[in-house]
């Protein structure tokens, strides 16, 4: 682990998940605008309108500039800010409830905040990972598994890259 990243371990079964962490940001973010965007702006690809200085669902005004948000270009870059690592047995058992979990909290983080979105969801060596385009969801889906089914959770921020890892197992 470096001298920038920081991991939090939650891990005793039914344990509450402290929320005292907070995750900080740099303003480093490459993702992020270099300058203030006219307004409005609207994303091509998803159609979010930047409107009194943030993203958000709104009708696309017809005098709108157009450049892609940064949730579109992180997809199409391939390129996560957050990735949430799934393994253990249970997972196993409870793979379609774990599933829905995960998809719910990501349709409620993008309906209220248009740039947490979850990228993929892939099987990998007998366990899952989803990507996220935002640090916050990705924590928040790690929280919403902990909640419902405890097990170990575990967070690795990395400042120097804008980057979260969490790690949910059983």
């Amino acid at each position: 682990m470096s001298k920038h990243s920081k991991a939090t371990r939650f891990h005793p079964i039914g344990a509450p998940v402290r929320h005292d962490h907070v995750i900080h940001e740099r303003e480093h973010d490459s993702y992020k605008s270099k300058g203030k965007l006219p307004e409005p702006t609207a994303c091509p690809v998803c159609r979010a309108v930047f409107h009194q200085g943030r993203w958000q669902w709104a009708e696309v005004p017809a005098d709108a500039h157009h450049q892609i948000c940064p949730a579109c270009q992180r997809i199409q870059d391939k390129f996560p800010a957050g990735f949430v690592a799934l393994e253990g047995e249970y997972l196993k058992l409870h793979r379609n409830e774990l599933l829905q979990i995960i998809g719910h909290v990501g349709e409620r983080a993008q309906q209220e905040h248009p740039l947490e979105r979850i990228m993929g969801i892939e099987e990998e060596n007998g366990g899952m990972l989803v990507t996220t385009t935002d640090i916050h969801l990705a924590r928040g889906i790690g929280e919403a598994l902990h909640h419902a089914h405890h097990g170990e959770l575990e967070f690795h921020y990395n400042d120097e890259e804008n980057l979260l890892r969490v790690n949910w197992k059983t």
